[in-house]
């Protein structure tokens, strides 16, 4: 099941992919918060689709796509956590997750504009896989540790690098600028996709590839990234756990590449779905 969002950023609703339909479910009557995650929301869901799908609106492609989530909890990021991203970064391989956070504040839809943050130079791209936890989590096995993923989503992980690495290595504030956590479109159940480890990654600017990827590159899987973080934290519904990403960011490239306003980013991964950002200056 593929869940969406839709509309403007103060009348947002809840659709569901059926029958490769994009339809209107607001009269399900729930939002997709972390109370649905956490109250079997998928399989009440699948069971009222069954009864209400042929009377439920499609929604026309002209609608804005929201953010999936209507409130998310944690956003919990990973760094360096490709092989090959380590290699162009020029670091060792992390002998255990590299762990920060990002502000919910970034949060935006998957089409919405990114804003460069007033005065930036080094606002770099990162495309994403990430997993939303579906009930609490707390010291749990990596044997485990899936049956608490409830869906997969893909994060555009947007930074800021003199924030990030210039100003005494203060990530959270890199990643956490307004409009910097694009997600979506979807929230993907785990039944819609094979093989987690096995998806293409890819982004452009512009045009240009420059970020083409798969996840059997990942140095710390889900599995053991969520049973990682159990030991250290509880995990809640509606928490976001952001994997890394692959070689090819602008940092990497020799000099570096930023992007700046006019740019436009096309991204996607295989089985979640695709997206498109233009980037604007701050303007306040």
């Amino acid at each position: 099941m593929k869940l969406f969002r839709f509309g403007t950023p103060v009348s947002e609703q809840p659709g569901v992919v059926y029958q490769d339909k994009m339809l209107d479910i607001h009269a399900f009557g729930e939002d997709y918060t972390p109370g649905f995650f956490a109250n079997d929301g998928i399989s009440r869901l699948q069971s009222w689709l069954d009864d209400h799908a042929a009377d439920c609106p499609e929604i026309p492609n002209s609608e804005r796509l929201a953010p999936p989530l209507a409130h998310s909890g944690k956003i919990i990021c990973v760094g360096l956590n490709y092989k090959d991203h380590a290699a162009e970064s020029n670091m060792d391989l992390p002998k255990e997750p590299i762990i920060f956070f990002k502000a919910t504040s970034a949060i935006v839809g998957p089409n919405d504009d990114l804003i460069i943050p007033k005065g930036s130079e080094k606002t770099d791209w990162e495309v994403e896989l990430a997993v939303v936890i579906g009930k609490k989590a707390s010291y749990v096995s990596e044997a485990e540790a899936m049956v608490y993923v409830v869906f997969y989503i893909f994060h555009y992980d947007y930074s800021e690098r003199d924030y990030q690495l210039e100003r005494s290595l203060q990530w959270v504030i890199g990643y956490s600028c307004d409009t910097f956590a694009p997600i979506g479109p979807y929230l993907v159940t785990k039944d819609e996709i094979e093989d987690i480890h096995n998806l293409n990654l890819w982004l452009k600017v512009n045009g240009e590839s420059k970020q083409d990827g798969t996840t059997a590159n990942l140095i710390f899987k889900v599995p053991h990234l969520v049973s990682y973080l159990s030991q250290f934290m509880s995990l809640h519904p509606g928490d976001i756990i952001s994997t890394g990403t692959p070689a090819g960011v602008g940092l990497g490239f020799d000099p570096p590449q930023y992007l700046k306003a006019g740019d436009v980013v096309e991204l996607g991964i295989e089985g979640l779905g695709s997206s498109r950002q233009e980037a604007k200056a701050y303007s306040g």
